[in-house]
């Protein structure tokens, strides 16, 4: 049986009625725990990103190739739909026929594209900018284009850093959220709304499926509080990279501390998590398995016979 493409499952997701959680990932991994926690779906953090590959700010440095690689990497280690950040576009309206090409062909189920000027910076800090409405329309415009020659099911959603701008205000977000419905948009996404009541009055007003980014200037708004409003998709973009960058953090400075004993004490805390076994996590098991199916005996006997390290559970060494 052949599984339905991400775009599709995406898309029927969207059609469910339930608001869709989307956490953000920064690699394969954390997109692979994301997962395993049961969320649907997750998009690929560009600030993550930025954060973790290059060790810098979220200000325009990440280019359009370092994110498409890490999303193609992302969307083959899971089941679940990927959606990416795609910041500007990466350019012009030209420029963004090419940034949704390889989205679609590196197996992506949508992208967002943002109406800043660049170099962009995340929505949630001060000093944005923004292009006109009509060189932004051109952008969703080219992107729509390419969706419906390319897969008509990819999601192609529109953000606007209207309300963040100097003097911006919320009709500002609707003005442009209108005009990029116009273009072709599936989704308008608001970033930077400071308050429950914006958010209503951007989503009754559009009635259109709505993305919200649950974090810095913006409430804090429960499941119940965001289905009311009438909110299609909300978003943790920088949860994972926080909580395992806290994590990390605590473990180096102990163990620069207390050495082995940090470690130790670490071994033993995690011993019983799910990812404690981080061979079995990440997938040795099915490595070995892979093995007894596809190797010749002789040489799998070979290979393991007096071998030391991890060996799954339930599996004979060849020849004991």
């Amino acid at each position: 049986m052949v599984m339905q493409k991400a775009t599709g499952r995406f898309r029927d997701l969207l059609k469910g009625g339930d608001v869709l959680v989307k956490p953000g990932a920064y690699n394969a991994l954390t997109a692979k725990i994301i997962e395993t926690a049961g969320f649907k779906t997750c998009g690929v953090s560009g600030y993550a990103v930025s954060a973790t590959l290059l060790g810098k700010p979220d200000v325009g440095l990440l280019t359009g190739s370092e994110m498409i690689m890490m999303s193609r990497y992302i969307a083959d280690a899971v089941d679940i739909p990927v959606i990416a950040d795609a910041d500007t576009g990466y350019g012009n309206a030209i420029n963004v026929i090419r940034t949704v090409e390889e989205f679609i062909k590196a197996g992506l189920a949508g992208v967002h594209i943002e109406d800043q000027v660049a170099p962009k910076r995340c929505g949630h800090v001060a000093g944005k900018e923004i292009i006109s409405v009509e060189e932004a329309v051109g952008k969703y415009r080219a992107a729509a284009k390419v969706r419906d020659e390319l897969d008509r099911d990819f999601v192609l959603i529109a953000r606007t850093d209207a309300r963040g701008v100097t003097n911006g205000c919320v009709s500002d977000v609707i003005e442009r959220g209108k005009a990029y419905l116009d273009a072709g948009a599936d989704m308008i996404f608001p970033e930077g709304l400071v308050s429950k009541e914006e958010l209503e009055e951007v989503s009754s007003v559009l009635k259109c499926p709505i993305h919200f980014n649950r974090t810095g200037l913006s409430p804090l708004l429960s499941l119940e509080e965001l289905e009311d409003l009438g909110i299609s998709m909300v978003s943790f973009a920088t949860g994972a990279l926080r909580c395992g960058t806290h994590a990390i953090w605590e473990f180096m400075h102990d163990f620069k501390e207390r050495d082995v004993a940090a470690q130790v004490d670490f071994l033993d805390l995690v011993k019983n998590h799910p990812v404690g076994d981080i061979h079995k996590f990440i997938g040795f098991d099915g490595l070995r398995k892979m093995e007894e199916e596809f190797l010749p005996v002789a040489k799998l006997a070979a290979k393991y016979d007096r071998s030391l390290g991890y060996l799954p559970a339930g599996i004979e060494v060849p020849g004991d």
